[in-house]
């Protein structure tokens, strides 16, 4: 299992607006195989930082989700959403994890 984790520095005035870019986002995950954990968006500490998590059952199956994405019309209208509202987030390199559980390791071919 893969997970992509994301950090993003965004407009403290601008909350509604990122929230509406992740809900597209997580349904579009969700479409193209998988699993989006949701955004965290700022609650206390510092108003302008949120995260999003979301995961593949592999980096392999992370690939293929690239792949599809960049041949889906409706994620291609989300990056069109976003560039139209460019300035208020800006998403940092973003960094993959693997999860270890308590029964496994997380390097076990499943």
């Amino acid at each position: 299992m893969v997970t992509c984790y994301l950090k993003y520095v965004i407009d403290p005035y601008k909350l509604n607006e990122f929230e509406e870019y992740g809900k597209m986002w997580i349904r579009l995950v969700n479409k193209l195989g998988g699993t989006h954990q949701g955004y965290f968006l700022p609650h206390e500490g510092a108003n302008n930082i949120a995260y999003a998590l979301f995961t593949f059952p592999s980096l392999a199956a992370y690939e293929e989700y690239r792949v599809k994405m960049a041949l889906d019309a409706e994620c291609q209208e989300a990056y069109k959403v976003t560039g139209q509202r460019r300035g208020y987030h800006n998403r940092l390199p973003h960094s993959y994890h693997m999860l270890i559980y308590n029964s496994g390791s997380c390097f076990a071919s499943s």
